[in-house]
């Protein structure tokens, strides 16, 4: 049986269209039911949708006959860290302020399986049970709580450091800057006005251009951009050059010194190459931050990451942590310049496009093109075609020794998409 509502990253739409309060409700109810009752723990972003759904969850949490618990607004990764029996995000991660959802964590911190989604979706019709016992409480203590474990376990003395903080007025506009200044940074932030209608809307993570430009006019050291929620985290050196997750997670494992690192199929040859030559063995998953932190849990890894800049360090937590990765790397630059400790790490030049089609499946002729290309290619580059999670598009990506390749690879791979699927 396949998910119907669960996607890449939990339950995720428009809100009022593909997302109501009343399926936010069931979904209270069905995760609450699965988990057997208990004590959730529920967080939620910025969005001016929040406090709506976030209420809807509760009251099915409530009718399954457990007990919500309000911790306002706080990033994800502190939902995960600080989970009760569940642990449950209304937040629509890096999307825009018109979509939300819901992300669901298990009590050891960890994102549910897909079967798990499975087995909540199967409930969603479930009627009421034992109402009567359930409760919603808030809970006033989980950002300082969260913050002062961040900052003791993953922090470093930053004294001297000049650094922009983009916290995309999403989840860590308060805590993040507070953070980097107990540790003795010179913060200049931006991002940190939060109205409900502006959460990744030009600035954080998915928009770095504001980031950049603060970093060149100011003469900054470097700057971090969280998504709204706080779960990614990229990175810009002094001279506004972006730092993605491959090149991040590239100089923490150098830095931490492990012996293994999991990424997705995103990850760039460059990181490929770069762990071969330190002899650190790599594992490959699917795209997703869960798929990471699956593979390290079998592997026995700590470390682990996206291009799209989740980055996963388990020794001290449960889950990636943008706040918890930005330190890491402040830590790890040890006096150095960013963009001298992210050359050890040669980037291909990549090329990508999403594709909005009518389906998402991808056909027999398109996967054979892809192999037939990937195998010309011979290790000097690569194409990847595959659905997205989250919205109705295919995300296309070219990887070549020169831009100009990557770039025509992409335009033809995207070219058959669209006639394939559009």
């Amino acid at each position: 049986m396949g998910r119907r509502y669960f996607g890449t990253d939990g339950v995720r739409g428009i809100v009022g269209e593909d997302l109501t309060p009343q399926l936010v409700e069931r979904l209270g109810r069905a995760a609450t039911l699965w988990a057997g009752a208990g004590a959730v723990l529920i967080g939620r972003d910025t969005r001016a949708s929040g406090r709506e759904l976030e209420q809807a969850f509760a009251t099915g949490v409530a009718s399954a006959g457990g007990h919500a618990v309000l911790a306002g607004i706080l990033p994800t990764p502190a939902v995960a860290l600080l989970a009760m029996d569940l642990g449950a995000v209304v937040s629509a991660s890096h999307n825009p302020p018109e979509y939300n959802g819901i992300k669901l964590f298990g009590k050891d911190g960890s994102k549910l399986a897909d079967a798990d989604e499975e087995a909540i979706e199967a409930l969603l019709d479930a009627p009421p049970r034992d109402p009567e016992r359930g409760q919603i409480d808030d809970l006033e203590v989980a950002v300082a709580s969260y913050r002062d474990h961040i900052r003791k376990r993953f922090g470093a003395n930053l004294t001297g450091l000049r650094i922009g903080v983009d916290c995309a007025n999403g989840a860590y506009s308060r805590i993040a800057p507070e953070a980097f200044e107990e540790l003795g940074a010179e913060v200049v932030a931006i991002g940190v006005t939060p109205d409900g209608t502006n959460i990744n809307v030009g600035c954080g993570a998915t928009d770095l251009a504001a980031l950049r430009q603060l970093v060149v006019d100011e003469h900054l050291d470097l700057g971090v951009a969280f998504d709204g929620d706080g779960d990614r985290m990229l990175a810009v050196d002094a001279n506004g050059d972006v730092l993605d997750g491959d090149q991040i997670v590239a100089v923490l494992a150098i830095d931490l010194g492990v012996d293994l690192v999991a990424v997705t199929t995103m990850a760039n040859l460059g990181f490929h190459r770069l762990m071969l030559e330190r002899g650190i063995r790599v594992v490959t998953t699917d795209v997703g931050d869960r798929y990471v932190l699956e593979a390290l849990k079998r592997e026995g890894g700590v470390l682990g990451g996206e291009e799209s800049g989740h980055v996963i360090y388990l020794d001290g937590h449960v889950t990636g942590d943008g706040l918890a990765a930005a330190l890491l790397l402040c830590g790890a630059l040890h006096g150095r310049p960013l963009a001298e400790a992210a050359a050890v790490m040669e980037r291909y030049p990549q090329a990508k496009e999403n594709v909005r089609v009518a389906r998402r499946e991808l056909s027999d002729d398109l996967r054979h093109e892809v192999d037939r290309v990937n195998r010309e290619l011979s290790g000097r580059g690569r194409v990847l075609v595959r659905p997205s999670g989250t919205e109705p598009v295919i995300r296309v990506l070219a990887e070549a020794e020169t831009d100009e390749e990557a770039a025509e690879l992409c335009a033809s791979i995207t070219a058959l998409v669209q006639q394939e699927l559009g």
